[in-house]
């Protein structure tokens, strides 16, 4: 399998081999017709310059050796070869040897020389690698006399690989050039290429340490690449999010040890004792008891662990929404709790509006609510002291605070308060009622109606406020 280096060292190479073949082939292209231009014009200049000439020297031309000498000079000194054809296209007279040439009596062709003597000017590339026998770029001329009739014609040439050569020198030091480049950009390639893909090696190197058990790994950040700035953090958060996890399941798996061992441990013993004789048989119906409530116990953690997580995952179905008074329901969930008030000679502080408050939610979930917060300020308030439910109107949204006076919980606690299993009593032995879920099945509920729930305690007062939405 191959690695991103490799393929995008093979993807950066590909591109510049074409990219250089491209600019290679437009370029030759190019300055062949720029070069084919500049020829052209410079062999326009020349017919001109030797026709003008011709037209000096008039009918005089074919045997005045002076006419010779010049037009051998013009040649020489414009590099070209020089023709002088009749109004037929055959040539008697050739700069290239101004006493005898093999090219004299050649032709150009009858009807180039017709087309020329019409048009004026012509390209003759044809004609004249006819005459010639060789690949030419041809320009010709007419010379017409004074009654208008063609006099002669100047053909003006060079072989073609003359430029060829030029334009073959060109491409050379172009693809020297971009050699040299391409060397440059290969030994450059890997370096570049390694840096870019160094964070995602350092992540898939991390993510195997993950895959380990090692969730402390993190990937550094601060890469000059947007993107893989952003996969390098979002690689972070999810490794931050995994530890986290991890750590509420460990806590979570002995803290339900822990749970579930006390009564088991209990019921264990007390059966033991009585299959043992430890436990002698009218006693038998006392630690039955005992039994029993510890296995009422564990029904009862098991299913509130149930609902928790059912209430999680499903959340509160829109038809089990109803619109019921806050208050009244607050006042019956109080009402529950009568006799364990009494028995701890408790004041009741009720503030609630006299007409009531209609909230729109699920009621017996709300009602569990009110339940566990009064059954925490019961088991916690001070004989004696006081427990307090108000029930207030703040814009579209009714605020229920359950209180109680007694110790306080220290600071460092009220974060963890909500969560599963935590009690302020580190020894989880003292409260033998209770199974630790009922405050986070207080925050579950709340929040999967979309609302909040917070806590104060301070001054030897505690309080749990939550808040629903009213009925609109």
């Amino acid at each position: 399998m191959k690695t991103t280096f490799r393929r995008q060292l093979t993807l950066i190479i590909c591109i510049l081999l074409a990219a250089t073949v491209m600019i290679g082939v437009a370029f030759r292209a190019l300055f062949n017709r720029y070069a084919v231009q500049e020829r052209e014009s410079s062999l326009t200049g020349a017919a001109d310059s030797v026709a003008a000439l011709v037209e000096a020297y008039s009918v005089a031309y074919l045997n005045d050796w002076g006419f010779r000498t010049n037009l051998a000079v013009a040649a020489a000194a414009s590099e070209t070869d020089i023709l002088i054809c009749d109004a037929d296209g055959i040539a008697h007279i050739c700069a290239m040897d101004i006493q005898r040439c093999e090219h004299i009596g050649r032709t150009i062709g009858a009807d180039t020389a017709e087309k020329v003597a019409q048009s004026g000017q012509q390209r003759v590339d044809a004609g004249a690698t006819k005459l010639y026998g060789q690949a030419r770029l041809a320009v010709a001329v007419p010379v017409t006399a004074d009654d208008g009739s063609v006099l002669c014609i100047v053909v003006a040439s060079v072989e073609k690989s003359t430029l060829n050569a030029l334009t073959g020198q060109t491409l050379r030091i172009f693809m020297v050039t971009a050699l040299f480049v391409l060397v440059v950009a290969l030994l450059a390639a890997p370096y570049l290429t390694r840096r870019e893909t160094k964070p995602i090696r350092d992540m898939a190197a991390a993510a195997r340490r993950i895959a380990h058990g090692d969730l402390n790994v993190r990937v550094p950040t601060g890469n000059q690449n947007e993107e893989i700035e952003e996969l390098a953090v979002a690689f972070n958060n999810m490794a931050i999010a995994l530890q986290n996890s991890e750590t509420v399941r460990q806590e979570f798996v002995a803290n339900v040890s822990h749970e579930l061992k006390t009564p088991m441990t209990t019921i264990a013993g007390y059966l033991d004792g009585m299959l043992d004789g430890t436990i002698p048989p009218e006693k038998h119906r006392h630690y039955m008891e005992l039994v029993a409530t510890e296995a009422r116990r564990l029904s009862r953690l098991v299913r509130n662990m149930l609902d928790v997580s059912r209430l999680r995952d499903q959340g509160i179905p829109p038809d089990k929404l109803s619109d019921f008074d806050i208050c009244e329901t607050a006042g019956q969930a109080l009402l529950s709790f009568e006799q364990r008030i009494n028995q701890k000679e408790l004041n009741v502080d009720i503030d609630m509006p006299e007409f009531g408050l209609t909230v729109r939610a699920m009621q017996d979930s709300i009602m569990q609510v009110l339940y566990n917060l009064l059954d925490n300020a019961v088991k916690f308030v001070n004989h004696g002291g006081t427990l307090s439910v108000r029930v207030r109107r703040q814009g579209n949204s009714a605020v229920v605070t359950v209180g109680n006076t007694g110790p306080t919980i220290a600071p460092e606690e009220l974060p963890l308060i909500f969560d599963r299993f935590h009690k302020t009593d580190k020894s989880r032995s003292t409260d033998r009622d209770g199974v630790g879920l009922g405050l986070y099945i207080v925050k579950t509920i709340v929040l999967a109606h979309g609302e909040d729930v917070y806590v104060t305690s301070a001054d030897g007062r505690t309080e749990f406020t939550f808040t629903l939405s009213l009925t609109r």
